[in-house]
């Protein structure tokens, strides 16, 4: 058996990171499974995921000797044990329509995937009740100021021990800072058949072209709006008599499913992303 970490490294971009994290992790018996690193506006970001024989890993040292690298480097670094075998810890971002949550429960309450629900964010507080009704805590975080919002939400994470996130129709947009912290640990629905119609308003943008198959898209969320890697699609034919509300419901319906179908496959241990592009493996 061996014991897997997730690694993220966030800061000011600098010469010689990359080689100072692989280092100390080589001199603490790592395996680096897998990384990957990015410096966008000067802002350098990494993630790696490395593996440790049970005997040789030690959780403490590693902790401490991560800080004492964080503050060398004045850099963030954070450390997340995981335990293939453990239910994942999934958090779920919600703002006000109610049919991706309540069919991610109900999956949940089935024991149709391997997950357990244990937060729901919102920046509004119109599901609190029915976060309430499944005994979930309901943190609200006003996104008036977007960093201060995300900095609160990624405290709320690390307390909780979230592992991934579900985003089930939250309308606020995540930043590159936010999101290279749960790199494709986060996944969204969007209503259209990317990358046809990004952005808000895609059934209405759909039912103006006259669109005659219109769909819907979960994917990662990466820094770039509606561009990430997808996991699964679904779709269903306009009928003539169909009018914008009848797109919306039946796109619905196809967003509760297809999100639930991403959080499977997710959970399966089955997907790869590899240039950008989900791979089943």
């Amino acid at each position: 058996m061996k014991q897997y970490a997730t690694i993220t490294v966030i800061g000011k971009d600098k010469t010689g990171v990359v080689a100072r994290v692989t280092s100390f992790l080589f001199e603490k018996h790592a395996n680096i499974e897998a990384l990957e690193e990015q410096v966008t506006r000067g802002q350098f970001s990494m993630t790696l995921q490395a593996s440790w024989k049970k005997t040789e890993c030690q959780p403490e040292t590693l902790q401490a000797g991560l800080r004492q690298l964080a503050d060398d480097l004045g850099m963030e670094i954070k450390l997340r044990f995981t335990e293939p075998r453990r239910r994942q810890r999934m958090a779920i971002f919600v703002t006000k329509e109610t049919h991706c949550f309540d069919a991610l429960m109900a999956a949940a309450k089935a024991r149709n995937f391997k997950a357990e629900p244990v937060l729901v964010v919102s920046n509004r507080k119109d599901l609190e009740p029915l976060a309430q009704k499944h005994k979930l805590p309901f943190i609200v975080v006003p996104w008036l100021e977007r960093g201060e919002a995300e900095a609160k939400t990624l405290a709320v994470l690390e307390e909780y021990d979230i592992d991934f996130v579900v985003l089930a129709r939250f309308m606020k947009i995540l930043s590159p800072n936010f999101v290279w912290r749960y790199k494709n640990k986060i996944i969204n629905i969007h209503p259209s058949l990317l990358p046809s119609f990004p952005g808000a308003q895609a059934y209405r943008q759909a039912y103006e072209r006259g669109v005659k198959i219109i769909g819907v898209t979960a994917h990662f969320v990466t820094m770039h709006l509606d561009e990430g890697p997808i996991i699964s699609q679904g779709a269903f034919a306009v009928k003539p008599d169909m009018v914008l509300k009848d797109i919306v419901a039946a796109g619905q319906r196809q967003e509760a499913q297809v999100l639930v179908k991403a959080v499977n496959l997710y959970l399966s241990k089955r997907l790869d992303v590899y240039w950008g592009i989900v791979k089943q493996v």
